[in-house]
């Protein structure tokens, strides 16, 4: 019997530090359940001392997780493992999770202590973790560049404490396979008592390696593996959870372990992870890309033809492609859209707001002849942001475009309850459209990114929109969708103003130090 390899998601935290991606309460629920149906063994959802939405999102996951241990993150501070323990006190299964640094440049330059008192620190705080959930793990920050004979010390310590994970990072994505794998393997055989504790890595993607030094971690001994949906993360992100996953399942002629993961899951995850953070997966991304399991190459068509394993060492129904799916359309009653939607993970919190869903999805049935899953999850995305801290509405927008002609806009927005008319000119109807809009917001925000996507196939298909803007340091993303790419641009730009002008903003992990 192999040993079992635990998938730690962290999406939820390290993948909502990407710049733009912070998520709302209802939405990390939404991709919570998500895993939760993948069969996820950890899901890490926040990091609960950031701040009160932090705290709140994670208090919600919580509630709602019943089969999946639910994490959060905390600092070796007891105000951190004390708002974490508060967080999670609803949950049926919690692990608190608390990091501090241990490379030399870490403990001299940041935290300004000497290495006994990090260590006192480090077992403090997971005696402190302790109080509340009998599951703790615990992470010496920037491991990667920690000296071992410290590592083994406070890892020997922080078991000693309660720690029955201990979670090896490279924070910032600097190892190689090779070395990395050696480390685990070492730090397993000198710490006298690892034998009562599960090793995790949690690896970075600076150099492209996270999947690649996580997968040696595991040819090593390490039996949890810290990852993301998509890779998602701040930098260049973290470990890819859909790869990670794929390579244990599909070699296990090379790797000593199982996973329970539910593979089928995977590619409605990363949709759904995609559609609500707004970053979209490349289309030659491993496992979740759109041309993951496409073949052009008239050799390699002739191959898959005749016997599939000549090209395919995985099978696309097995990660989630072509999975039945009901479609709805205009004659779709109320009952069989509510139930598509449960069988999606979402449920609606009263009467009023399913109403309100259905008839958003019998104005989109008007407009294009076959809703699918994607529509549905974009559509309940857009409500969210709607209904979130909505202070700028778009009302109605119209445009002119003619051969030779300057294209322009006129735009009519409601800013709290009043109407205002914006117009302008641009090098195309989508420009005039933001100009407009810019006109009556006055942002002065820099436009990072504009991305334009289609959500399903075909002309009808609605246009998923998204823009990043930047102003003062603060970094935003806004999302819209609809079959007109021209008013899908202008409400993803709304969407974003709309954020921009939230007065109270979020603090990420790494303002103090992050895994």
């Amino acid at each position: 019997m192999s040993d079992k390899l635990f998938i730690f998601d962290t999406t939820l935290r390290d993948g909502e530090q990407s710049p733009g991606a912070s998520m709302t309460r209802d939405e990390k629920v939404r991709i919570a359940r998500a895993l939760e149906r993948m069969k996820v063994d950890i899901i890490e959802a926040g990091f609960p001392a950031a701040s009160p939405g932090d705290f709140e999102g994670v208090q919600a996951v919580a509630r709602a997780i019943k089969d999946s241990v639910v994490c959060g993150l905390a600092r070796a501070l007891d105000r951190d493992i004390d708002r974490a323990g508060e967080a999670l006190k609803e949950a049926r299964q919690a692990r608190i999770h608390t990091f501090i640094a241990t490379s030399p440049i870490h403990m001299q330059r940041k935290l300004r202590m000497t290495p006994e008192q990090v260590i006192e620190h480090a077992v403090r705080a997971v005696t402190r973790a302790r109080k509340y959930t009998d599951d703790v793990e615990f992470s010496p920050e920037d491991a990667g560049r920690s000296d071992e004979d410290f590592l083994c010390r406070i890892l020997a310590a922080v078991i000693e404490a309660g720690a029955t994970t201990l979670n090896i990072p490279d924070t910032v994505g600097y190892s190689l396979p090779e070395s990395f794998g050696a480390t685990i393997r070492r730090l397993r055989e000198r710490i006298p008592n690892a034998d009562r504790a599960i090793f995790s890595v949690h690896c970075h993607n600076d150099l492209g390696l996270a999947v690649a030094n996580s997968l040696s971690a595991v040819l090593n001994g390490a039996r949890q593996v810290e990852c993301t949906i998509n890779g998602l993360g701040e930098r260049a992100g973290n470990a890819a959870l859909e790869e990670i996953v794929m390579a244990v399942r599909t070699r296990k002629d090379v790797f000593p372990c199982h996973i329970d993961i539910d593979t089928r899951e995977i590619v409605a995850c990363s949709k759904l992870v995609s559609n609500i953070t707004g970053f979209p997966v490349q289309p030659n991304k491993a496992i979740v890309g759109a041309n993951a399991f496409a073949h052009e190459s008239g050799i390699h068509q002739d191959g898959v033809l005749k016997h599939r394993e000549t090209y395919e060492i995985m099978r696309a129904e097995d990660v989630g492609w072509t999975a039945n799916r009901m479609v709805l359309g205009k004659h779709s009653g109320r009952n069989a859209f509510k139930t598509r939607m449960q069988e999606l993970g979402i449920e609606f919190a009263s009467e009023a707001e399913l109403n309100d869903a259905f008839q958003r999805f019998k104005d989109l049935a008007d407009k294009k002849h076959e809703i699918f899953d994607e529509d549905l999850q974009a559509l309940i995305t857009e409500a969210g942001a709607e209904a979130e801290d909505e202070r700028v509405k778009l009302v109605s927008l119209k445009v002119c475009a003619e051969t030779g002609e300057m294209p322009s806009a006129r735009v009519i927005l409601k800013i709290e309850n009043e109407e205002v008319i914006g117009t302008a000119q641009g090098g195309g109807v989508v420009d005039a459209s933001l100009k407009a809009i810019e006109s009556v917001v006055g942002t002065q925000a820099h436009l990072l990114l504009y991305s334009v996507n289609s959500i399903t196939t075909g002309t009808d298909a609605q246009g998923e929109v998204t823009v990043r803007l930047e102003k003062g340091g603060r970094i935003v993303n806004g999302q819209g969708a609809d079959t007109d790419i021209v008013i899908a641009s202008a409400k993803a730009y709304i969407n974003a103003v709309n954020k921009l002008l939230i007065s109270r903003q979020r603090m990420h992990p790494q303002v103090a130090g992050d895994v």
